[in-house]
């Protein structure tokens, strides 16, 4: 048992609140006259008091060195009339102040409160048992419930929302399976200060947007405004005024007024799912117990600020409105299982390997991969999607009219795949490479987006966690940056954060790389690939060669399809309409289209047989590379180059077969000397204690500027010569 107050007998303030509202509950008790009771509301007070005892029983639990997890939902509870309104089936995306809608909606499926408080225990204690991410972080979510983990606290799960909303109707229109039921509601809750955050506003603006486009979009947010970020006060009318946006309905209540609050939440789902249109809900809230255990509000909050919030008390004023007796007493014995259920899972599992750890973040089993990566299509079913000429039967192929050919097949015997970008639609990608999908497969398969590249990678992760597979493709690669964590805390985290119970299945193509002449400067040649190698479990794939360009994109949707895999299919933007490799005519970097195979994720490509050197690279590498292998070989040189193919992760197995051959080894890097890719293909030859010799050459920490000058940083043929020249007389 946890004593309620500290070892010096001094009241701490989760005890004081505790307090104070079973004194407020034991005089409401005193003046209530006996009335019938109302079961529903009854509900939802057990499902606030369960999560306000749960806020107040972490704190019990960090000050004896039990629980992981403090950030609570005090004074928030009335987002439980939200899950009222709702039903049990709509996907949800909760705050992290959401506790009691987890709760409500967990009651709402038949369950127990008991089970509900269990289930958010084991999440506090890093439990293996909990349901939500199987002890690795302390989420609200269960697969069961449609609550979708997120580990956000800055909005970016928003983005994400409107993907999922966006699948309901989507799936309908193309006939194919969805997660959720045809009229389902997505809700989407997060706090006050998040609002300012880019992905909120990208996300809103987005929501809007999709309105005035006409599309269907059954997407409640929800604003629980406690008027305060961490420390920083949120002026009292700024979500009111953030919050207005063409398109999207406004309501606004007080979550201390349970009328008002839970009718503004019937309200706005019923406009929701009957007009499939958004609606925000501006909930207003109080916080109680400062932003975490370790947070002093005093610090920055005057007394009196804190006191008259008390009287603001939302779990107050639902039993006020109840107006029965006993509830004193029925929040005593919500108290009491918190406690007995707490003691009773103080000993329970938790992770303890890190192969346990990691096992979520991506399974990637080669034979599963290589199962779903056969195409089903008859070949004579192929004919009419590729315009009455089958690519395999046009010749060799660019690089770019590879990916199209692969993009074309993989569209015509996947029905539920989505292609999706900006200009990849009726203009068919700045390079053409989605030249014609639009027109084979029509708009609501291949379409245009708005100029937002967090929106686009939200929208396809909203629709992989909703059923479909999504090819959102990001224009440049330095328009990948500002929506990045997208990605890193979004897409490749949720399978981790979930236990695996969530994927969002995602194969992002993206165009990149320098070498374009004619069409320079920093954002059409970006050379910075190290933020999507840090990213766990995230796939990074650069073909050079169309031949490996189609089976390895093959690879990248089979493994999103078995695993849920979150791909990067970075495409060498040099390399898309190259035809020749050694002299003007050679038509040396053509490839053959064969509409069957796959490259296993991981695995190399070797050029050549020479036994002197081994030039490991990829990319625009590949080419420069070849080409300077010709010319050693003039001199009596023998080389073979190893195109690495997939950057994440790395072949290293084959990269160590190569280099045994010739034990001397060049790393040519066109990404930068600092963080490239070069110092991980290094790393792995040390760490297998190479016996032979290395050298590296990359190209300069610097951004890429426009015409010639960019020569002058980026890695040159000559600078691949020099080094292997170098290395084998050494």
């Amino acid at each position: 048992m946890i004593p309620v107050v500290t070892s010096s007998g001094a009241a701490t303030p989760h005890d004081e609140l505790d307090l104070q509202v079973r004194a407020a509950l034991a005089e409401l008790d005193d003046a209530a006259e006996p009335a019938e009771e109302d079961p529903g509301l009854l509900t939802l007070f057990d499902a606030m008091a369960g999560s306000r005892l749960l806020d107040i029983h972490a704190r019990r639990m960090r000050d004896h060195g039990r629980g992981f997890y403090t950030i609570g939902s005090a004074g928030h509870e009335s987002n439980a009339y939200v899950a009222a309104a709702l039903r049990p089936t709509d996907p949800a995306l909760l705050h992290y102040r959401s506790g009691a809608f987890f709760l409500a909606r967990s009651m709402q499926a038949g369950r127990t409160l008991d089970d509900g408080l269990r289930a958010v225990l084991l999440s506090m204690l890093a439990s293996t048992a909990d349901p939500a991410s199987g002890g690795r972080h302390k989420v609200f979510g269960d697969e069961s419930l449609a609550v979708i983990p997120q580990t956000s606290t800055i909005a970016s799960h928003l983005p994400r929302a409107l993907g999922v909303a966006l699948s309901v109707s989507r799936a309908k229109r193309l006939g194919v399976p969805c997660r959720w039921p045809a009229d389902a509601v997505t809700v989407c809750s997060f706090g006050d200060a998040s609002i300012n955050h880019s992905t909120a506003v990208g996300a809103l603006n987005a929501a809007g947007y999709s309105v005035t486009q006409g599309l269907p979009l059954p997407l409640l947010f929800v604003c629980e405004d406690n008027g305060i970020g961490i420390s920083v006060a949120t002026p009292s009318s700024w979500v009111a005024a953030a919050a207005q946006r063409p398109g999207i309905e406004y309501l606004a209540a007080d979550g201390d007024d349970p009328e008002v609050a839970f009718t503004a939440a019937c309200d706005a789902v019923r406009t929701v799912r009957r007009q499939r249109r958004p609606v925000l809900l501006h909930l207003r809230t109080v916080r109680y117990l400062g932003h975490a255990g370790s947070d002093l509000e005093t610090a920055y909050r005057p007394a009196a600020e804190i006191a008259a919030e008390r009287d603001r008390d939302p779990l107050v004023a639902l039993a006020r409105r109840l107006g029965t007796p006993s509830l004193a007493a029925r929040y005593a014995d919500i108290a009491e299982r918190v406690e007995a259920l707490a003691d009773e899972l103080a000993s329970t599992a938790t992770l303890d390997s890190a192969d346990v750890v990691m096992a979520p973040l991506a399974p990637r089993v080669r034979s599963t991969i290589a199962e779903a990566a056969v195409v089903a299509t008859p070949p004579e079913d192929r004919t009419p999607a590729h315009s009455r000429r089958r690519p395999e039967d046009a010749g060799p192929l660019t690089l770019a009219q590879s990916i199209n050919a692969a993009l074309t097949d993989a569209m015509a015997s996947r029905p539920e795949m989505l292609v999706f970008g900006e200009d990849v639609g009726r203009k068919g990608g700045v390079y053409g490479v989605t030249r014609g999908l639009a027109q084979r497969f029509g708009a609501a398969r291949v379409f245009d987006t708005l100029l937002d590249e967090q929106s686009i990678l939200g929208f396809g992760l909203g629709l992989g966690v909703s059923g479909m597979l999504p090819v959102p493709e990001i224009q440049y690669l330095a328009y990948l940056h500002n929506a990045e964590d997208q990605l890193r805390g979004e897409a490749a985290s949720l399978r981790f954060f979930s236990n695996g119970s969530f994927t969002n299945p995602l194969v992002v193509r993206v165009a990149g790389l320098a070498y374009q002449k004619g069409f320079g400067g920093h954002f059409h040649n970006d050379n910075a690939v190290g933020v999507l190698r840090d990213i766990p479990g995230l796939v990074l794939a650069v073909p050079s060669r169309p031949e490996d360009a189609a089976p390895m994109l093959r690879s990248c949707l089979a493994a999103a399809s078995a695993h849920g895999q979150v791909s990067v299919f970075l495409e060498p933007i040099a390399l898309y309409h190259e035809k020749d490799l050694h002299e003007p005519g050679d038509r040396g970097w053509l490839g053959e289209y064969s509409p069957e195979g796959h490259i296993p994720i991981g695995s190399a490509r070797v050029h050549g047989d020479g036994t002197d050197l081994t030039i490991v690279t990829f990319g625009n590498g590949v080419r420069m590379s070849l080409r300077v292998a010709r010319r050693l070989e003039a001199e009596g040189i023998g080389v073979q180059v190893l195109d690495l193919r997939w950057l994440s992760p790395l072949p290293v197995e084959d990269l160590l077969v190569a280099a045994a051959t010739t034990r001397r080894v060049l790393v040519a890097d066109e990404s930068r000397h600092s963080g490239g890719v070069g110092e991980g293909v290094l790393a792995a030859l040390v760490e297998a204690r190479f016996p032979g010799r290395m050298a590296r050459v990359a190209s300069r920490d610097s951004f890429v500027p426009l015409g010639d000058a960019a020569n002058l940083v980026l890695l040159g043929e000559a600078d691949i010569e020099d080094a292997a020249r170098e290395l084998v007389a050494r």
